[in-house]
């Protein structure tokens, strides 16, 4: 049962982009990392997270889907970092806690309707770097408002659909 499975639903492959979106989503992602990274270099402090290479792949190549979401983005990528000091804190940098703390990020992005997959990986970065309480200020809040700014202005100005679909 379970090895008919893993073959999967055999369901076609979706429809290729066109090569204008193609562009103009790398052009946005180009553009949001880019501010983040002059920003870090102008206030001399680390603003990067590689979650943030995965936001740009959602607000950017898929500014309409629920997860691309200015309030998804923002909060998913604020809370998850929150839980991911919280329990490196309360709990100790063990193995085990980084996976409560990955869960209990997930269930708080789906319980509050903030669901953004690159966040998820916030808490992991938590324990792997162990920062300080202002990893939550920078990079994390300011990166992912620095993204999200970018996205409002870029996808307005390249798209005839509004960005973002609700706050």
């Amino acid at each position: 049962m379970l090895l008919s499975k893993l073959a999967g639903d055999r369901a076609p492959l979706p429809p290729r982009h066109p090569l204008k979106a193609v562009l103009v989503a790398a052009l946005g992602g180009f553009l949001a990392i880019a501010t983040v990274a002059g920003l870090s270099d102008w206030l001399v402090t680390a603003l990067t997270l590689g979650s943030f290479g995965a936001s740009c792949v959602l607000v950017f190549g898929y500014p309409d889907a629920p997860f691309s979401q200015p309030r998804n983005v923002i909060v998913g990528h604020a809370a998850s970092s929150l839980i991911g000091l919280l329990c490196l804190h309360a709990l100790g940098p063990h193995w085990w806690s980084a996976g409560i703390a990955t869960g209990c990020a997930i269930a708080f992005m789906m319980a509050t309707r903030t669901v953004h997959p690159p966040a998820g990986s916030n808490p992991v970065i938590v324990f792997l770097t162990q920062p300080g309480w202002q990893f939550l200020l920078l990079p994390t809040l300011l990166g992912a408002v620095c993204i999200v700014v970018v996205a409002l202005i870029f996808n307005n100005l390249t798209r005839e659909a509004r960005y973002p679909k609700y706050w």
